[in-house]
C-alpha cells in the first residue's frame, strides 16, 4: 500500500515541482544572462554568493535532490506495477519483497546520481 501511494504522490510532484522548476529554467534563460545566473546561484553553485544566496543554494539543492529521489522512486514503483499487471508477484511474500526494493532501489540511485555529480563537480 505504501509503494501505491508514494507512486501517486512522487507522480504529483514531479508534475508540480518538476514543471515549477523547467518553467523557471526557461523563464531565467530566455531572460538573458544574468537571469540565468541568478538561477544557476539559486539551485547550483554561486562561490561568489551572498548569504541570502547560500540558503536558497542549499534548499535548491535539497529539492533537486527530492526531484531526483522521486523520479526514481516513481520508476521503480512503475516497473513493480508493470510486473504485477502481467499477473506476476502477487505472492505476499515476494510483493513484500519488491515493495522493499522500490525503496531501497529509489535511495541507492538517488545517491548514485549524486555522488557522481559531487565527484564531477569536484574533479571537472
Amino acid at each position: 500500500m505504501a509503494v501505491s501511494i508514494f507512486h501517486r504522490i512522487t507522480g504529483d510532484g514531479l508534475a508540480i515541482v518538476g514543471a515549477l522548476m523547467f518553467l523557471w529554467w526557461l523563464g531565467a534563460l530566455a531572460a538573458g544572462p544574468d537571469a540565468y545566473a541568478a538561477f544557476l546561484a539559486c539551485v547550483w553553485h554561486d562561490p561568489d554568493a551572498g548569504s541570502v544566496h547560500q540558503v536558497t543554494n542549499i534548499l535548491g539543492k535539497v529539492v533537486l535532490v527530492g526531484l531526483t529521489w522521486a523520479f526514481f522512486q516513481h520508476l521503480f514503483s512503475g516497473l513493480r506495477h508493470l510486473v504485477l499487471d502481467t499477473g506476476a508477484g502477487y505472492e505476499l511474500r515476494i510483493n513484500r519483497l519488491w515493495s522493499i526494493l522500490v525503496f531501497v532501489g529509489a535511495i541507492l540511485a538517488t545517491a548514485a546520481v549524486w555522488l557522481y555529480i559531487a565527484q564531477e563537480a569536484l574533479h571537472g
